[in-house]
């Protein structure tokens, strides 16, 4: 995959601290991991500082440039008694290793938040991110009008309109975490 969704709406980066603080009222430190080589990082940390500055928490930012930096960024998260984690690291570097990386969040005891419903499905806690397959759906708009000779250029770029949220409670009860109603309702699919 080309560039991240995140790239194309960065705003929603600061929206996956919300159902974190709703889980974790006494959240005060969340640990973000993300790469700074993969392009619109800064944008996104930049809307999740904004996120967390509103709600009184403190960031703190590592950067996962390779596979070999994923536990020693756990290690530090918990060692640095993070109450959380936001992983925002770019998918060359992490989706071949979904598992591993669900794995040492619930290892570490660190309620994660993903980017994509993949890492939740891999047994991660709660992604925010875009709907792929609604992705696909209109991509395929985008080829029809292609086919029936719109030239590629002259179709706008739109921005992705349909986002879901996933929780995955078997995570949850692993880490110690109870998930409020509320944030459960708010859910699009609730992995038991």
């Amino acid at each position: 995959m080309g560039s991240s969704p995140a790239t194309l709406a960065p705003e929603i980066s600061g929206k996956r601290l919300e159902p974190l603080k709703q889980i974790i009222p006494r959240l005060s430190r969340v640990v973000v991991l993300g790469t700074s080589t993969q392009p619109g990082n800064a944008q996104q940390l930049n809307e999740t500082e904004l996120t967390a500055q509103a709600f009184g928490v403190k960031l703190q930012y590592l950067d996962v440039l390779s596979p070999k930096d994923i536990e020693p960024a756990f290690q530090a998260s918990s060692k640095g008694r993070a109450d959380a984690v936001v992983m925002m690291v770019a998918g060359a570097v992490a989706a071949a290793h979904r598992t591993r990386i669900s794995e040492l969040a619930v290892k570490s005891r660190l309620p994660t938040m993903y980017q994509q419903n993949t890492y939740v499905e891999a047994g991660g806690l709660m992604s925010y991110g875009v709907n792929y397959p609604d992705l696909d759906r209109r991509a395929a708009t985008y080829v029809d009008k292609i086919l029936k000779g719109a030239k590629p250029a002259d179709l706008p770029v739109e921005q992705p309109m349909k986002f879901e949220f996933i929780i995955n409670l078997k995570a949850a009860k692993q880490i110690g975490l109870t998930i409020p109603p509320n944030v459960l309702v708010r859910a699009d699919k609730v992995i038991r």
